[in-house]
């Protein structure tokens, strides 16, 4: 759920440098075949990982003024992969996602905050499963240049952590040891390559 999601546009003092003139915004599309959203919940006493393989976002870099920043990410549901075909076709039946009725999860951002070197956090709105909650993803931004074709790419990876629950997603069940099948908490990490938009 953990929206890939450009989150971490942002700034920072290294991208500046990279960046378009002073009072300019630098519109970037993020490129999905070298991006991941990714998240892990716990399943029993391990985690289990997945990710979203559908997903396509937009990031309006503000230099000179990071506030001013946005990021704004799609991803659809039915794209969900966690390596195991029986227990995808689960997470997209109405115990969890239910693809069918809400097909699309989306990131919007409302603010940047705490801006410090490479790291910042991004605030925004996550709609998931028809339910809209406020998160927070800690953001860094790892660097920019060209790539051997000469196209300028930007790095960033965000983090954060959601409770399944405030989004409507309860189903769990018992275990005999004790304990529920499913956890509530889970880590979204959001690998992100973006690239000028054209």
């Amino acid at each position: 759920m953990k929206t890939r999601m450009a989150a971490g546009v942002l700034a920072l003092a290294g991208l500046l440098a990279a960046g378009p003139a002073v009072g300019e915004a630098l519109p970037l599309k993020i490129d999905a075949e070298h991006s991941t959203v990714a998240f892990k919940v716990r399943h029993l006493f391990t985690r289990v990982a997945g990710q979203f393989r559908k997903f396509e976002g937009t990031i309006e870099f503000d230099r000179a003024s990071l506030a001013a920043s946005k990021v704004a990410v799609t991803i659809q549901a039915d794209s969900i992969d966690t390596n195991v075909e029986a227990r995808d076709k689960d997470l997209r039946s109405p115990r969890f996602f239910d693809v069918a009725k809400f097909p699309t999860l989306t990131f919007v951002s409302t603010g940047i905050t705490g801006v410090a070197g490479q790291r910042g956090q991004i605030r925004g709105t996550l709609t998931m499963h028809g339910v809209s909650r406020d998160v927070v993803l800690a953001t860094e931004f790892l660097g920019a240049g060209k790539d051997p074709w000469g196209n300028t790419r930007y790095g960033f990876q965000a983090v954060t952590t959601v409770n399944r629950k405030d989004f409507g997603m309860a189903w769990n069940e018992v275990i005999e040891a004790g304990g529920v099948l499913v956890g509530d908490e889970v880590e979204i990490v959001l690998d992100v390559e973006a690239v000028p938009a054209r």
